[in-house]
């Protein structure tokens, strides 16, 4: 057993019952708190929370730099985390804490601003990539994904070039994964317009919003896209990949970096 899952036994029906151990992944509430006001509870993993809230409240706008950030302070009380995030200007300014429950289960905010603001930008970004790099990456996203194959209960996220995966990121939750890979290039100041993220999980319109935001001009998902999404990524130029399996994928918008396509 690792800190990332419990061990449980429990009763299996196969032509009948038989006991079995198996493995659960670990769910912890982390609640965000910016400027001593409480924004959001998230369920995680508990792996890498700083990069988690602050990639949360980049990708919801309450954060726009670094410079922003005056103090972090993760607090692990053992059946719950807590983020306390300062900064230096008021993110509270003319905001209407407006709430949308997502595709995911999860609580959005300001979700009408967010589409009305970045549905008018263009991400750019050269970056071009063949269709065996695309069928490799999501290959070995699937074989990274040892807390996948033991708990069978979480989704992965990866910030990639077309060569090779750069950060690996899993979580309970798909929208977490991705949130993560935001956190860290935010902080570390990770260079964006020449990578691609493939991930797992269902592209609903908050995954492919926060994408956006970050600036990653490709997105790729071993999973389907919504409508929504779709639209999204064809106003914004955002390349759209889905239905990745062993030798094909769906493209749902190219933009001119899909090699032979």
């Amino acid at each position: 057993m690792s800190s990332d899952s419990q061990e449980y036994v429990i009763h299996e029906y196969r032509r009948g019952f038989s006991r079995k151990t198996v493995s659960s992944i670990r769910e912890v509430p982390l609640t965000i708190f910016l400027n001593g006001r409480e924004v959001v509870t998230l369920l995680c993993t508990a792996k890498y929370p700083e990069y988690l809230a602050v990639g949360f409240l980049k990708s919801d706008a309450f954060i726009s730099s670094p410079a922003q950030i005056t103090d972090l302070t993760i607090r692990d009380e053992g059946d719950r985390l807590t983020a306390e995030v300062e900064t230096c200007h008021d993110p509270w300014k003319d905001r209407v804490m407006e709430r949308s429950i997502t595709s995911g289960c999860g609580k959005g905010t300001n979700f009408g601003r967010n589409v009305a603001t970045i549905s008018k930008r263009t991400v750019g970004g050269d970056v071009r990539v063949s269709p065996e790099q695309i069928l490799t990456l999501a290959k070995e996203l699937h074989e990274r994904s040892t807390l996948y194959k033991t708990t069978r209960g979480c989704h992965n996220s990866s910030l990639c070039t077309p060569e090779e995966i750069l950060l690996f990121r899993e979580d309970i939750g798909r929208h977490n994964a991705i949130d993560m890979l935001c956190g860290q290039c935010f902080l570390d100041d990770v260079a964006v317009d020449d990578k691609m993220i493939v991930t797992t999980g269902r592209v609903a319109s908050e995954i492919l919003l926060k994408v956006v935001r970050i600036g990653v001009p490709v997105l790729a998902s071993t999973a389907v896209a919504t409508s929504f999404s779709v639209e999204l990524a064809r106003k914004t130029g955002i390349t759209l990949i889905g239905n990745i399996r062993d030798d094909s994928f769906w493209v749902y918008n190219d933009n001119g970096r899909i090699i032979g396509f």
